[in-house]
C-alpha cells in the first residue's frame, strides 16, 4: 500500500484527489494513508470485496474521470496524466486500460488490455509475453484491466458500476462488456504504465480464487452473452479443460499452481463448486439480463461479432 500511495503521488499533468477504500485491514494501512499521503479514506468494518469498495470509492469520487489503482500495483509516472488522454480523446469512450506489466519481471507484459474465450474465461492481452514493444501503439481494446483503469464518471453514472454480486474476480469483465453492450468504446494507453504482483490478493494457488473466477465467468455468460454464443458455452468450457489437462501434463500453464493429484482434484472441486454456486445464482442474473435492455445499444448479432473479434486462442486459455 504505502509503494502504491507512493507511486501516486509522482503522477503529473493532471489534478486529481486520492481516495482509498480500506477493506476491515488490522495492519495499519489506512492510518498510514492519512497521516503519510493525505489521502481521503473510507473505512469499512469488514471486506465488502472489491466491487462494493471500488463503488464506495467511485460514489465519493468528485471528478470527471475515475481512476482505480490496486494496492498490490505501482504506477509510473505520467500514468494518469496518459490514462486521461486516452480516456477524454472521445465522448464515446469511457474507459481506458493501462500497459500492466509484472512486478517481479518488468520484461513481461501482464496485462495491455483483455480478451476473452467464447465461454466466458478472460484473460489479459499479451499476458506473460515478454515485452518487445508489441503493445507500444494506442488502440481500441475490449475493456481495461481493474487493477489499474480509468472510466468516465458519466458512463458509470448511465450503466451502473461494478456489479456487487461478483464479489472479486472477473467484476472488471462484466463492467467493461456491459459498457460495451451500452455502446461504450476502450481505448488503451501504452504510456500509462503500471508494474502489479500478479495474485497476490489470495494466491495464484487459491482453491478460493479458482472457486469465484468460475462462478463469475458462469455469471457473466449468463448475463451478458448473446443466447447464440451461450447455448454452446458447454462446449467452449469443455474445449478449455481438454487444453488444460493437456498442458497439466506437461507441467505447464496454470495447473501448475496445483501441483500432484491432490492439487488436481483441489482444483475440480473448486470448479464444480464454482458451477453450483453460479447455478444458485443464475435467476437473480438472468433478470439483470433482462434489464439490459434499458443500456442496450448492440444488438445480439453485434454483441457476438464483438466477443469473437476479441477471443482468446484455445491454448493461450490454459
Amino acid at each position: 500500500m504505502r509503494a502504491c500511495l507512493a507511486s501516486v503521488g509522482l503522477q503529473t499533468g493532471v489534478e486529481f484527489e486520492t481516495i482509498v477504500v480500506d477493506n476491515g485491514s488490522a495492519d495499519g494501512s489506512a492510518d498510514m494513508a492519512e497521516r503519510e499521503f493525505a489521502a481521503r479514506v473510507i473505512r469499512n468494518a469488514g471486506n465488502r470485496g472489491f466491487c462494493a469498495a471500488n463503488n464506495q470509492g467511485i460514489a465519493a469520487a468528485r471528478g470527471e474521470f475515475v481512476a482505480l489503482l490496486n494496492n498490490d500495483a505501482e504506477a509510473a509516472p505520467g500514468w494518469l496524466a496518459a490514462l486521461h488522454r486516452a480516456c477524454s480523446s472521445a465522448p464515446e469512450v469511457g474507459m481506458a486500460a493501462s500497459k500492466i506489466l509484472v512486478w517481479e519481471d518488468p520484461r513481461r507484459i501482464d496485462k495491455a488490455g483483455h480478451l476473452i474465450f467464447p465461454d466466458g474465461q478472460n484473460r489479459g492481452r499479451g499476458a506473460g509475453a515478454l515485452d518487445t514493444g508489441q503493445y507500444d501503439h494506442s488502440e481500441e481494446v475490449l475493456w481495461p484491466d481493474g487493477c489499474a483503469a480509468m472510466y468516465r464518471k458519466e458512463m458509470l453514472e448511465r450503466i451502473g458500476g461494478f456489479d456487487e454480486d461478483f464479489f472479486a474476480y472477473g467484476d472488471d469483465a462484466e463492467l467493461g462488456l456491459r459498457a460495451r453492450i451500452a455502446g461504450w468504446r476502450c481505448v488503451y494507453a501504452p504510456d500509462a504504465v503500471v508494474r502489479h504482483h500478479r495474485g497476490s490478493t489470495l494466491g495464484k494457488g487459491s482453491a478460493e480464487r479458482l472457486e469465484l473466477i468460475e462462478r463469475n465467468r458462469v455469471l457473466l455468460a449468463l448475463k451478458l452473452f448473446p443466447w447464440s454464443l451461450l447455448w454452446l458455452n458447454p462446449l467452449f468450457f469443455a474445449a478449455r479443460v481438454a487444453a488444460g489437462l493437456g498442458m497439466a501434463r506437461r507441467g505447464a500453464g496454470d495447473t501448475a499452481h496445483f501441483p500432484g493429484f491432490a492439487g488436481k482434484w483441489a482444483m475440480a472441486r473448486a470448479l464444480l463448486r464454482g458451477d453450483l454456486r453460479a447455478l444458485r445464482m443464475a435467476p437473480r442474473m438472468l433478470r439483470k439480463r433482462a434489464a439490459m435492455g434499458r443500456i442496450r445499444k448492440l444488438s445480439p448479432a453485434q454483441a457476438r461479432r464483438l466477443i469473437w473479434a476479441n477471443r482468446l486462442r484455445l491454448g493461450e486459455t490454459a
